[in-house]
């Protein structure tokens, strides 16, 4: 009768410690994408007038921000003082993950129409989101 108490104890520890493995094994790496996030670029003439003010003390130099409204994330990048107009900026992805919101963006250069004007410009982009209590990444 003790070896059968002992044979099932045995059992029970083999299960769990395969169940401790398994458990181990199923988490979700924290960088891994749940899922892609639905956005829109906003033009300056729809931001918050907070926000507006906001950008428009940062806009000489490069500035990622985010600024959070009625449920709403906006999310804010720019690239500082280029020296013509006509740059333009690509969202390249927007996702989130277990533990934040990653966000990539480029900025192309201006075309050749662009490049012998003189006149500085400051771009930068919002992409306003739902609002997830996450940080954002910016790539």
């Amino acid at each position: 009768m003790y070896d059968l108490e002992k044979r099932i104890w045995s059992v029970i520890l083999v299960a769990l410690l395969c169940l401790g493995v398994i458990a181990c094994g199923a988490k979700q790496d924290p960088m891994e994408k749940i899922r892609d996030l639905e956005f829109s670029v906003i033009a300056e003439d729809n931001l918050p007038e907070e926000l507006l003010s906001i950008i428009s003390e940062k806009k000489v130099s490069p500035f990622k921000l985010t600024f959070q409204d009625q449920g709403y994330v906006y999310i804010c990048i720019g690239y500082g003082e280029q020296e013509t107009g006509g740059y333009s900026i690509t969202v390249n992805e927007l996702y989130e993950t277990s533990n934040a919101i990653y966000i990539d963006t480029n900025l192309l250069g201006p075309g050749v129409e662009d490049k012998g004007k003189k006149s500085p410009s400051y771009p930068y982009v919002v992409v306003k989101t739902e609002y997830i209590d996450k940080p954002v990444v910016f790539k």
